[in-house]
């Protein structure tokens, strides 16, 4: 029944796609990217021509235009105590000449994946689902100048804080 679901809904991989998919990974879309590879979004995250993943919380914004999909990734550079501090990286573009379902679902994803954001200060403090993890993480995204110290001792008391308000499990 899994074969024909995905063959009736395209839902399988691209032939020539190379990257390897966890076990639990499904496939939800994917399209072809002139100039070659593909993107697939997957329930992890999104492959990007290479192949690599970017999971969905990796993804700080991604926008359709035209035929071009603009994704702006973010690196986890360092820790607050149970806070993750990001950097975005510079944005890509991918035009996809039959995008199909891809711009929706990278839009979903990218989207159900934050579970609030706030500027605070000199910094994007932001609770995202992890895929393949229960809760959620507070990652900080510093202003371009902020005061890289007083952003990390921020984090780490909020991030102790919300640590302190889950209930005992």
């Amino acid at each position: 029944m899994t074969a024909l679901w995905r063959k009736l809904f395209k839902q399988g991989l691209p032939a020539g796609f190379d990257g390897v998919l966890d076990r639990d990974e499904a496939v939800i879309a994917h399209a072809p990217v002139r100039g070659g590879g593909f993107l697939v979004a997957t329930s992890l995250g999104l492959w990007l021509p290479g192949p690599r993943r970017v999971g969905w919380h990796l993804i700080s914004k991604a926008t359709w235009g035209g035929s071009a999909l603009v994704v702006v990734e973010a690196t986890e550079d360092d820790e607050a105590g149970h806070a993750v501090l990001l950097t975005d990286l510079p944005s890509q573009r991918f035009v996809l000449e039959e995008p199909g379902k891809v711009p929706e679902v990278v839009h979903t994803r990218v989207t159900a994946s934050f579970k609030s954001k706030h500027h605070i200060g000199d910094a994007w403090y932001l609770q995202r689902k992890v895929p393949g993890k229960g809760g959620v993480t507070l990652q900080v995204r510093p202003d371009p100048g902020a005061d890289l110290n007083a952003v990390r001792d921020i984090a780490a008391d909020v991030a102790a804080k919300m640590k302190d308000l889950k209930p005992s499990q």
